[in-house]
């Protein structure tokens, strides 16, 4: 179903697969020799969930203790001990845990120790106690609980300041290279325009889930080609107005993007792995599909980028969750079964985010915005099994608690993330220039990848 905030996202994508609508007046770099495509292949995929996943019922105790403190404080939102999927935690934090009912392809993973979660993690500008929270001593991310900005932090991970760049573009910057002479751009996005991969070189390349969207009007034939050709000497004859200029360059390198990505993608054996038909099944085919055609695309890196919507469960949680997870859970499986097919299980890596976690207490059917929340860490790289970060107390007003049921993050996103990007290949020099506030936390590398 398309909502609101989808079509937001993806009108950038109507007329065909822009090569980057926000920031147009930069170029794609193109850099020298690099290792031959597929030598040294991996692959990032930023799986964001709009809206505010309430992890607080993805991730539960089920022990008699635990589950006691959570039902008390979630009501009617507390989720039957009994439904519990139980999950072996390696390195367990005093609880017995167990997924939302609607997760059992996950659970499966997690018991096989492909999946990892991260837990209370979220936006701050520095490590932050509940007392400095209360009594205001210390700066936190400005326009929290707002859905817009606080997206725009994760995939930036600059909390105290505007950023026109997201990390994973700032780390695609720094290992464009690896790519050699590709024509197509290390960063793709499947659900439309986003921060996350907008670098200041390597801008991302937007197609739909069927692929790439190209021009209307040419189906090949001889006369079409002629007008394809003109239309393209049209496209690039020299105009005086910058603003032309880059709109001109911009559809230009789209057209090439499309037919190179076209090719490739035509070139390679269709996938056995079923994957569910759904939104978010689609999107993570097209990712396998693009993974498959790395060696055609001349990729050695690759950054992809696919969302979910509907996690604002302000009501009819239970009801809404249940589907929304099933969605989740049922595609990811799917996603990381591919990657097996495929022989790169160990060089692909599947995170999610989302905006931020919901309140702990029940809002009558639903949750508020809350702030910190837990995360999944999904492929063969995984060290899986494992909670990273601290779990936080389950009590409102309790030492993790705004005072509100919202979670006061312990893992910082720039932790989060600077993991990734360092298992991705960013060295630790060049940490600091895709994590620029990286130096104020104590764990650069939560230790979640091998």
């Amino acid at each position: 179903m398309t909502t609101r905030r989808n079509f937001i996202r993806q009108t950038a994508c109507a007329a065909l697969g822009a090569a980057g609508v926000i920031n147009t007046i930069w170029d794609l770099r193109r850099l020298g020799a690099a290792t031959p495509p597929g030598s040294d292949y991996k692959a990032l995929v930023c799986l964001f969930l709009y809206g505010g996943n309430d992890a607080n019922n993805v991730l539960i105790p089920r022990d008699a203790s635990g589950y006691a403190t959570y039902s008390a404080a979630r009501a009617n939102l507390a989720l039957p001990q009994s439904s519990l999927l139980p999950i072996n935690v390696l390195n367990s934090p005093g609880y017995q845990f167990g997924f939302h009912p609607s997760m059992a392809e996950l659970q499966q993973l997690f018991n096989q120790n492909k999946l990892a979660m991260v837990t209370n993690v979220g936006t701050l500008v520095a490590p932050l106690t509940r007392n400095e929270y209360l009594n205001g001593t210390a700066a936190v991310p400005p326009q929290l609980f707002s859905h817009t900005d606080q997206a725009v932090q994760w995939q930036t991970s600059v909390s105290d300041q505007n950023s026109r760049s997201g990390w994973g573009g700032r780390a695609a910057d720094l290992l464009q290279s690896l790519n050699g002479n590709s024509q197509v751009s290390m960063s793709i996005s499947i659900a439309g325009t986003n921060t996350f991969e907008v670098g200041n070189t390597v801008l991302p390349y937007l197609i739909s889930a069927d692929g790439s969207l190209g021009l209307n009007g040419f189906d090949g034939g001889a006369n079409s080609n002629l007008r394809l050709q003109a239309f393209k000497q049209i496209i690039s004859l020299p105009r005086n107005n910058l603003i032309a200029q880059a709109y001109a360059g911009t559809f230009s390198r789209a057209i090439a993007e499309n037919e190179v990505l076209t090719a490739a993608l035509g070139n390679i054996p269709p996938l056995t792995t079923l994957f569910p038909d759904t939104y978010l099944g689609a999107q993570l085919r097209m990712i396998a599909k693009l993974i498959s055609a790395r060696s055609g695309l001349g990729m050695n890196r690759q950054i992809f980028f696919c969302a979910a919507d509907g996690y604002d469960t302000h009501g009819d949680q239970m009801s809404a969750q249940t589907q929304l997870l099933i969605e989740l859970s049922q595609a990811m499986s799917a996603f990381y079964s591919a990657t097996v097919e495929l022989g790169v299980s160990q060089q692909v890596t599947t995170f999610s985010a989302s905006d931020f976690g919901r309140t702990f207490a029940a809002n009558d059917s639903g949750t508020d915005h809350g702030w910190g929340s837990h995360q999944l860490v999904l492929g063969g790289a995984v060290q899986g099994g494992k909670l990273y970060g601290t779990f936080p107390t389950l009590a409102v007003d309790g030492p993790d608690d705004t005072e509100d049921g919202r979670w006061i993050p312990t893992t910082s996103v720039d932790e989060f993330s600077a993991t990734l990007a360092t298992w991705f290949g960013v060295s630790n020099g060049d940490l600091a220039t895709v994590l620029p506030n990286i130096g104020r936390f104590a764990h650069p590398n939560l230790g979640f990848l091998g």
